[in-house]
């Protein structure tokens, strides 16, 4: 049986020393890749930072399995086991060109079931964090059960990728929902605007393509706080493939997929 006190104590600990050690890179000069496009970004401390990882998880827990962006972990292809899925930098553009708006983003499962989530936006010192079955926490602050919110008072993260001609969706279909509610915002991490909509900062988050290591952590916080997280169907995410992901305060979920956006439109 795994001690997740224990397991929790590490992960936290070592989230913020690696946090540590990417605000100590501001002052050295970065060597900055592309990956699949010229837009796709990948620094050597995203690198540095996912081995800091990997050399301390399998010097601790030898069996468990890490699914890391980067690739220097495990060939992942089910959760069997505990596995920890990480994102060394989360907005890895913001970390580039901002030095802020970018997170370290981890969670641990256990034969598929979150047991443990956490988020550290590094610039702000701001944690969010979760043990399955004992809430969501921002620092050491008790995060609180979402409220029911109405649709007209709803601010929704969503990039303006997916309201524009893109390749993945009929831009059409999400236009009527942006103009329903207050607002809109985009932060370039959707490690952070997970973590916002468990922390009531934002009441939903939608986007056509995440990563296992984008989403991760902030499935298990916002299950957390009474929230939902989905594909834009509404269907279970997969936790080892890229996904579509809705994420929302439960309140609205069901009544979002139900009345603006169009199953038969995604097919």
């Amino acid at each position: 049986m795994n001690d997740w006190s224990s397991i929790n104590t590490y992960a936290k600990k070592w989230i913020r020393e690696a946090g540590a050690l990417i605000r100590e890179s501001f002052s050295t000069e970065l060597m900055i890749q592309s990956k699949s496009t010229p837009n796709d970004l990948v620094t050597n401390m995203d690198q540095e930072t996912e081995k800091y990882f990997i050399n301390k998880i399998t010097s601790t827990f030898p069996e468990h399995r890490i699914l890391g962006e980067e690739g220097f972990g495990d060939q992942v292809t089910s959760l069997e086991g505990v596995v920890w899925i990480i994102d060394p930098i989360d907005g890895t553009m913001n970390f580039v060109h901002q030095q802020r708006n970018f997170a370290i983003s981890i969670g641990i499962f256990e034969d598929g079931i979150g047991q443990i989530g956490l988020i550290y936006d590094v610039v702000s010192d701001e944690l969010y964090h979760a043990v399955k079955g004992q809430g969501a926490y921002f620092n050491e602050k008790r995060l609180p059960e979402l409220e029911t919110v109405e649709i007209e008072k709803a601010i929704v993260g969503i990039n303006t990728t997916w309201v524009t001609e893109n390749k993945r969706i009929d831009h059409s279909i999400l236009t009527p929902l942006v103009k329903k509610v207050r607002g809109t915002r985009s932060y370039g991490s959707a490690a952070i605007e997970l973590a916002y909509v468990a922390a009531g900062r934002l009441d939903m988050y939608i986007t056509m393509r995440l990563s296992p290591w984008d989403f991760a952590a902030g499935l298990i916080l916002i299950e957390e706080v009474g929230g939902k997280v989905t594909t834009i169907e509404g269907k279970p995410l997969n936790l080892v493939e890229q996904n579509s992901v809705f994420a929302c305060n439960a309140s609205l979920h069901d009544h979002v997929i139900e009345n603006y956006i169009k199953q038969e439109d995604l097919e």
